[in-house]
């Protein structure tokens, strides 16, 4: 309909000083400008049943105008040719490809990491225990959660899509590691009728601590928990070895609809928390608690139904520039 709209004042215009002697034209362009018309119609009211891309929601499944279109370099049709992959190859999937759990254990190098890109895949989940590796352009949807598990170091996790994870604590992404990139995801419709079902989440108990993290332009939508739930090894239930560190938590877009916090950090210290929008109306939108010194927060967007920007307990202040605390974290 939109390009229908544009052609009918044209059309207009023309007839409006159309003489006799060009009846016959004005008549042809006004047929013309008719199934133009008709024609976008029928394609606004096609049903969605007779559009497959529509059932989980139009922008889920992303354009290579959005997302990294892949150059494939290796196709693969089972799980176990995962490991015929080489530093710096594509590797995409047929769609014929049987439906299960995703698990990456080949990576690549610092300077060629392999990429698996995901548009024509048909998996349940996503596990990574690899480093150096990129995962993108996968569309999850109900995959058992969390939908992706990340462990490694130098992971990039971008342009995927996780819809109604189910099952274990019901969350998101759950990564772990040195260097790790969490760009322009979407994670929609976590559920505490899982557990504790977040956006993301990261500790290190019988995991590896998590420090160089970058997450950054990615929407957690309809998120019953936090959008982020980060712990440190020396939380108090963590094992006590390594630091989790330097967070950067920017341009984000977090929906929390039962939490009493959008952001927690429990012994992460130098987290810079700028530029995102807090929607939602939990208590507060950041917390930070045991020992998560060095915080900076700036440029957020917080809802008017959300109390004060940020909560922080007396261990946590050594370091910390931002707005005036309002209370507990």
């Amino acid at each position: 309909m939109a390009n229908a709209g544009r052609v009918k004042p044209v059309i207009r215009g023309r007839m409006k000083f159309m003489t006799i002697r060009n009846t016959k034209l004005a008549f042809t362009v006004a047929i013309g400008a008719f199934f133009v018309q008709a024609c976008a119609a029928q394609d606004a009211s096609t049903d969605e049943k007779d559009r497959p891309e529509l059932r989980v929601r139009q922008g889920d499944v992303r354009s290579s105008a959005s997302s990294l279109a892949a150059n494939c370099t290796r196709q693969i049709t089972i799980q176990d040719e995962l490991e015929s992959a080489n530093p710096g190859d594509v590797v995409c999937f047929q769609s014929s490809m049987k439906k299960s759990r995703l698990k990456i254990t080949k990576g690549g190098t610092p300077d060629a990491p392999i990429v698996y890109s995901g548009e024509n895949a048909n998996v349940d989940g996503i596990t990574i225990e690899a480093s150096n590796v990129i995962v993108q352009n996968y569309t999850l949807v109900k995959p058992n959660a969390p939908g992706i598990w990340a462990e490694g170091n130098n992971i990039t996790l971008q342009n995927n899509t996780i819809v109604n994870p189910v099952n274990g604590d019901g969350d998101g992404i759950r990564f772990f590691g040195n260097d790790i990139k969490i760009l322009h995801n979407t994670v929609r419709g976590t559920s505490n009728r899982y557990g504790h079902a977040d956006c993301m989440q990261t500790y290190a108990s019988d995991t590896p601590p998590s420090r160089n993290v970058l997450i950054e332009g990615n929407r957690c939508e309809k998120i019953d928990n936090m959008c982020l739930m980060a712990e440190g090894p020396n939380d108090g239930e963590g094992d006590g070895r390594g630091h989790s560190d330097h967070f950067t938590i920017r341009n984000n877009f977090c929906e929390t609809l039962k939490a009493s916090q959008t952001l927690m950090f429990e012994d992460i210290q130098y987290a810079t928390i700028t530029g995102n929008e807090f929607a939602g109306s939990p208590t507060k939108a950041i917390g930070l608690a045991i020992k998560s010194t060095f915080a900076t927060v700036s440029g957020n967007i917080v809802s008017p139904d959300i109390d004060y920007e940020v909560g922080i307990d007396s261990s946590s202040k050594k370091g910390y520039q931002g707005p005036p605390p309002g209370g507990k974290p």
